[in-house]
């Protein structure tokens, strides 16, 4: 059990208390347990009772929970919770707007207990008509269902990635060759099809293989002789394993890899890629991947193209411009910059993130907690601020010359976008994480202009998350993503690639444009713990499919060069 796991269990338990009315007072305990162990870097499972009680906001009454869900996997409260609450009720819990007392309203009113029962009262106007709702949230809650409609099935970068790994990590048990491919091979942000390629010279053997593996449900209408189709257990997502001989395998890992406007792309004598690809004559069992992949491409007369990149052909304007080797790379990031620690919500210290990030080869680590407007993440008020960067600098002082930690702040861009703190406070970091938090609903118009006034402040140094997405959560708040860059190139306004897999914002199709106008981009990865850091890698994917180069990239930038060029805009802001 981790402590995610566990937290989770509590926070529903919690939930679904408040849902039935039971005890006010026990369901406090439950809900401020997992608001305190949420931030924990304590291992629970490894606690007992009395070393769980010393933690913030547990009782022994909830120490024994904890032990209980440790040691048998599950929390008896939270059986019977469930047993009397409709599978449907708790589907809309995934309302965005919908707290505990309005799905209790609609459960027991309405008798809704269902998302299709909820679209149709929505659309049949009795919503609106319950008290404490109104039209406005209606409307809110259909576009909310329209959103949840269209994300059914997929699965983020990164838990497409692990459910690839698991599959191949079991299939190459028990054949010679299996690869990653599809979306998940081109790192897509969002992926409703896992796919791996299985090499088998016997596809009617090779389907009572994979029939007979415990962890593998088959769709049997949707497969076919010679493609498996189903689920892993525990996962909405398609899994789909295709099955090729040897000598085909090296061309359907291309084919499969692009999606079908890239192979569409004209080539040599008016043919497209994907019937080049074909048609390919080249020895492949013996061939590397990328030997098979190039040629096809040389005998197509296009630049070759990264896998990341094979969406459209975009990648072909970009190659007119630019060479694969100017592409930035994991190893190309020298310091990273949007991070949080214990002084605001995140899971570990200044000093021990700073450490990991040396471990990592980085030479600078930038420390950007939430600012005093946003208290739901412990926002750090003028004296907190002071005594952070006193910290810091006791920890620089036992750097050598080749580590640093920046002082930041990611202040709140508030509602009339100006920046949170006055100006004598902001003048104190060596720069600032611009970012939305709150008040999400508003207009293009409204949020762009929000944004440019936040990016003409000159205490801005990198414009955070630009449109607050949460992918398969929440869509972002519309912008002018025109307005916004080109605002950003005249102030020298760095955009953020929040690396984190759940906002990969900025959107990849903007990354060229904005290095295009001599914006440069930093990857971010919002990180609240150690291993947090490591979401730069789903940033460098992200960065590669929208063309980002190595000089294009804020931090890949040297620590001196960091360092002066932070210098410079603090002395330009004193001038």
């Amino acid at each position: 059990m981790t402590n995610s796991e566990i937290v989770d269990l509590l926070e529903l338990t919690g939930r679904l208390m408040e849902l039935h009315d039971r005890d006010a007072f026990r369901t406090r305990t439950f809900q401020t347990a997992a608001f305190n162990l949420d931030k924990t870097t304590a291992d629970l499972a490894q606690l007992s009772v009395d070393e769980l009680t010393k933690l913030p906001g547990v009782g022994k009454s909830v120490a024994g929970k904890i032990r209980e869900i440790v040691e048998t996997g599950h929390l008896t409260d939270l059986d019977e919770l469930l047993a009397q609450t409709p599978s449907g009720v708790l589907d809309m819990f995934r309302i965005k707007g919908l707290g505990v007392k309005k799905v209790r309203t609609l459960w027991q009113e309405l008798g809704i207990d269902n998302l299709r029962d909820l679209k149709l009262a929505g659309e049949n106007g009795q919503i609106a008509k319950i008290k404490g709702f109104g039209a406005n949230t209606q409307e809110k809650i259909l576009t909310a269902l329209e959103f949840l409609q269209e994300q059914q099935g997929k699965v983020r970068m990164d838990k497409a990635a692990m459910i690839a790994n698991v599959l191949h990590d079991e299939l190459i048990k028990h054949f010679e060759r299996v690869e990653i491919s599809g979306q998940v091979r081109r790192k897509a942000q969002e992926v409703d099809t896992v796919q791996l390629l299985v090499q088998t010279s016997d596809p009617i053997s090779a389907m009572k293989t994979l029939d007979n593996l415990a962890n593998l449900e088959q769709n049997e209408p949707e497969s076919s002789p010679f493609v498996w189709r189903g689920k892993l257990e525990g996962f909405d997502v398609l899994v789909e394993l295709p099955l090729y001989p040897a000598e085909q395998i090296n061309r359907q890992l291309f084919i499969q890899t692009a999606t079908d406007s890239h192979l569409q792309q004209v080539g040599n004598g008016g043919f497209p890629l994907l019937q080049i690809a074909q048609t390919s004559t080249m020895a492949e069992v013996e061939a590397e991947t990328a030997e098979v992949e190039a040629a096809i491409y040389a005998r197509a007369g296009l630049p070759y193209i990264v896998p990341e990149m094979r969406e459209d052909d975009f990648a072909f304007r970009w190659a007119s411009r630019h060479r694969n080797d100017e592409l930035v790379t994991w190893e190309d990031l020298r310091g990273t910059l949007h991070n949080h620690s214990t002084w605001s919500d995140g899971k570990q210290s200044v000093a021990d993130m700073a450490a990991y990030c040396r471990e990592l080869g980085l030479t600078y680590f930038g420390i950007a907690d939430h600012s005093k407007t946003a208290s739901y993440a412990n926002g750090l008020d003028s004296d907190r601020v002071r005594q952070q960067q006193l910290e810091i600098d006791q920890l620089n002082a036992g750097f050598g010359q080749d580590f640093r930690i920046f002082k930041g702040i990611e202040s709140d861009i508030l509602g009339d976008g100006s920046l949170d703190y006055d100006e004598a406070t902001l003048a104190t970091f060596d720069y600032v994480v611009a970012s939305v938090h709150q008040t999400l609903t508003m207009s293009l118009e409204k949020a762009t202009t929000r944004l440019l006034r936040a990016i003409e402040n000159p205490y801005t140094t990198i414009l955070g998350h630009p449109t607050g997405r949460l992918l398969l959560a929440r869509e972002g708040y519309p912008i002018d993503h025109r307005a916004i860059i080109d605002a950003c190139a005249e102030h020298q306004v760095v955009i953020e690639i929040n690396a984190s897999p759940y906002r990969l914002d900025i959107d990849w199709h903007w990354i060229d444009y904005a290095m295009q106008k001599g914006v440069m981009l930093s990857i971010n990865p919002d990180a609240h713990d150690l291993v947090g850091l490591l979401d730069m890698h789903y940033g460098v994917a992200i960065g590669r499919k929208g063309g980002l180069t190595r000089a294009m990239t804020f931090n890949a930038l040297t620590l001196t060069e960091m360092s002066d060029y932070l210098q410079r805009r603090r002395e330009a802001k004193i001038k």
